[in-house]
């Protein structure tokens, strides 16, 4: 008799077991309301009715825990959360109204304090502390650390920061935590984990430690105990390959991503990009230089614009939401586009990208009078919502006996006749213009034909 009782007492703990089991994978996951009931209604037919009042309060407890998280079941989870870095060295009226036009939109603003050069100097960002304050967001401090220093001072460094915390904390900001930027070398990851346990352990329970990670260090054994260490860890997925293979590589991505969840048990953001680059190479084909806030056409050398079109990322961000990897918290755009960030997104597409709100560039061609000649200019509109990628190719329906390209595009001809192509990849805000050529025509053109 207390065999049999004993025994049944063992099946019934295993199928209490089983149903926190259940419990917890699906809070963890999402399945289709029919799944979920059924795996509820098999959980139920295995357990039998106990005697004990004790007993069927213990499964009364769990079936209604089970109850509980099937109620939000058939619904799809929130919305990952946005942040964004404001990378700023010089606080304009510019960066000013982004962050004033874009607060609505983010969760918190992660800005540049200061930077630790190659040689150890430190050099301070300067943000406008008035500017933060009237944005009125929560702030993440990041200290960004060039990756070829070798010895990093925790002592300095958490003096540094809780000087830096304590005047913004004055000035009325909400500050919640501390980022450090450190791309080093997948061998400087032992060392990098020492600092970070120091600085940790000087900052105080106040504020949350977060890192930057670079895809690279997936491959190094020591990335689990980094990972342990700070309270949150930001991947980044651009800017992280050769320039030959561009800025943003979503298949590549979205691998990273899921190879990262494996490797953390804290939660973790992404950083995806909202910016273009140029990136210019010398004779013997090395990069000599790389440009993202000056204007587009630089004279000389060979270059390429990096482009990260609003859709793409957009559908990128679609994907993730979709099949959110484990642990996945939110996102973290780089960067805050300013009016005279020329290759930035605009501020209205940035917002609708992170909205998740539709795009709808819409690209035109019209004639402007010329200054003389008989010529006339060619000017591309974007009348859209979005901002949209720069045509390939334009022609024109008009017999022009004289034409060129300008401003990225070039003059072309084929057996259909003359035409402008796309020399650099580009955006075109909503809302703007560019002047990419003229034309002179003995019959003007009635039509332009625009070719993605």
């Amino acid at each position: 008799m207390v065999a049999a009782a004993t025994k049944t007492r063992i099946a019934f703990n295993d199928r209490i077991t089983h149903l926190n089991a259940l419990r917890v994978d699906l809070n963890t996951r999402y399945f289709p309301r029919c799944v979920m009931l059924l795996r509820l209604r098999q959980a139920l037919d295995l357990i039998p009715n106990p005697a004990k009042p004790a007993v069927q309060r213990a499964a009364a407890t769990g079936f209604a825990a089970l109850l509980l998280t099937l109620s939000a079941c058939g619904k799809p989870p929130p919305d990952l959360s946005n942040d964004a870095y404001v990378w700023q060295r010089q606080w304009t009226p510019a960066v000013q109204q982004a962050l004033s036009g874009g607060a609505d939109a983010v969760q918190a603003w992660r800005v540049l304090i200061a930077e630790m050069s190659a040689d150890g100097r430190w050099f301070d960002a300067a943000p406008d502390l008035n500017a933060l304050t009237a944005a009125r967001r929560p702030v993440v401090m990041v200290w960004r650390l060039d990756g070829r220093v070798d010895a990093l001072n925790a002592d300095d460094t958490a003096a540094r920061i809780a000087a830096a915390r304590q005047a913004w904390r004055h000035a009325g900001i909400t500050v919640t935590g501390i980022e450090i930027d450190y791309d080093c070398a997948t061998s400087k990851l032992p060392a990098y984990r020492h600092f970070l346990t120091a600085l940790k352990g000087r900052l105080g329970p106040d504020s949350a430690l977060s890192i930057t990670a670079l895809p690279t260090w997936l491959n190094s054994p020591e990335l689990d105990a980094l990972l342990k260490v700070p309270d949150e860890a930001v991947l980044q997925v651009h800017a992280v390959l050769n320039p030959t293979q561009g800025l943003f590589d979503a298949k590549r991505a979205r691998a990273w991503l899921n190879a990262f969840a494996d490797r953390t048990q804290k939660p973790w953001r992404v950083a995806l990009p909202t910016y273009g680059s140029r990136v210019a190479w010398d004779e013997d084909g090395n990069v000599a230089a790389i440009e993202s806030e000056r204007p587009a056409l630089q004279p000389g050398g060979r270059a390429t614009e990096l482009v990260v079109t609003p859709a793409a990322m957009a559908a990128f961000v679609d994907q993730i939401h979709q099949s959110r990897p484990r642990g996945l918290a939110g996102i973290v755009w780089f960067r805050l586009p300013t009016a005279r960030d020329e290759r930035a997104w605009g501020l209205a597409t940035w917002r609708a990208v992170l909205l998740r709100q539709p795009l709808q560039p819409a690209l035109h061609i019209s004639t402007q009078a010329s200054a003389g000649g008989g010529a006339q200019d060619l000017v591309l509109s974007n009348t859209g919502n979005a901002d949209g990628a720069l045509p390939f190719i334009i022609r024109w329906n008009g017999v022009c006996r004289g034409a060129d390209g300008i401003n990225g595009y070039t003059l072309e001809r084929d057996g259909a006749g003359l035409y402008l192509r796309r020399a650099q990849d580009g955006l075109l805000r909503a809302g703007g213009q560019r002047h990419i050529g003229w034309i002179r025509c003995e019959t003007p053109p009635t039509t332009f034909h625009v070719q993605p």
